[in-house]
């Protein structure tokens, strides 16, 4: 199965790259962008007999280790 793992900062906390893309994006002339964050985007494919079975797995997978979830939220997207 295609996972496709999106990772994005929480609302509330500071996203210092975002603001960096936003202020270089202004002085390129691209006005009207606000509020930019920045994130992550992990493709992997996983081996599982089942949905249920790949959506556990790549879980845990992000709670140990792909996403700080103190200040990051994660969605899973699967494709068989």
């Amino acid at each position: 199965m295609k996972a496709r793992i999106h990772i994005t900062l929480k609302s509330g906390v500071l996203d210092p790259q975002g603001k960096a893309i936003q202020t270089s994006l202004g002085a390129l002339g691209f006005g009207g962008v606000d509020n930019v964050r920045q994130g992550k985007f992990i493709e992997l494919d996983i081996a599982a007999d089942t949905e249920s079975e790949a959506r556990t797995r790549l879980k845990e997978m992000c709670e140990q280790l792909l996403a700080n979830t103190v200040i990051e939220n994660y969605t899973i997207d699967l494709e068989a």
